[in-house]
């Protein structure tokens, strides 16, 4: 039996569909556990990450949230004992799969470290030599890209007339925005962002900060962070982690506000972390 459906049901139908389409995670989690050989830092955890957002994975050191953070764009591969249990989806195909071309995924899903690592090169080069990597070689295309990059990490105008310096040369704050950009001229999609201001002054943190509220109009963001008060000032969700497992994930205001769990609440009031 075929039901036909008038236009302010079809329209209803409509409206159902674009919202559920909004709604559904660019990237998650489902039951992913994280190994070093007989050690298991993560424990079956399953989130999601809207598009546009920002989520925080907070818990004290060692819990297994920076371990899950590299694991979203393969990083622990490197580490010979390191396995993995579980799936990890990205636009509908599961980034853990032996297949997947690592290499390619990484510009999909870009990730900036806690303390700035910038090439021993000059500023512009920092952003160019990324690019050429990936044979885009044209001066002219090279030359806005960098400054594309440099713009959208609130660094250009600080550095335009010293694109030829070292990067050695800059602050930590802008080495770390330097870090930010280089990540940019990728197009990513997703930023994974682990501690990217803990090595830094106030006003350089505060910078950061700025700068992830508004690249959040054009990338999904998760950050680690053990600060507290940036995580509530600056995320839209916010995950607890302790020990390996995923404790409470809500809207970040819920978890700082009326955390459901015991445990997160002692973490947050700094009982225990």
């Amino acid at each position: 039996m075929v039901t036909v459906l008038n236009r302010a049901e079809q329209k209803t139908v409509k409206r159902k569909q674009k919202i559920t389409k909004q709604i559904k995670p660019i990237l998650q989690t489902q039951n992913l556990s994280i190994s070093y050989g007989e050690n298991k830092a993560v424990q079956d955890v399953s989130l999601p990450f809207s598009k546009n957002s920002i989520t925080a994975l907070i818990g004290p050191s060692g819990c297994g949230k920076s371990t899950f953070l590299r694991t979203i764009n393969r990083m622990n591969d490197i580490i010979p004992s390191a396995s993995y249990e579980g799936e990890i989806i990205y636009e509908d195909v599961n980034i853990l799969d032996k297949n997947i071309d690592v290499i390619a995924l990484r510009k999909e899903i870009g990730m900036v470290f806690q303390k700035p690592n910038p090439f021993a090169k000059s500023i512009y080069n920092n952003i160019a030599h990324a690019l050429r990597f990936y044979n885009i070689k044209k001066k002219t295309v090279l030359a806005e890209l960098v400054e594309e990059s440099l713009t959208n990490a609130a660094l250009w105008d600080e550095v335009k007339d010293r694109l030829h310096e070292s990067a050695y040369q800059l602050s930590g704050g802008q080495q770390q925005r330097l870090c930010i950009a280089r990540t940019l001229a990728m197009k990513p999609n997703v930023l994974l962002l682990d501690e990217p201001s803990s090595a830094l002054d106030p006003v350089s943190n505060a910078k950061i900060e700025e700068l992830i509220m508004k690249l959040k109009e054009k990338y999904t963001i998760i950050i680690v962070t053990h600060n507290m008060q940036q995580a509530a000032r600056i995320s839209d969700q916010t995950a607890f982690f302790l020990n390996g497992k995923l404790i409470e994930y809500d809207k970040t205001d819920k978890i700082f506000l009326n955390p459901a769990n015991k445990e997160t609440e002692a973490y947050i009031s700094g009982r225990f972390g």
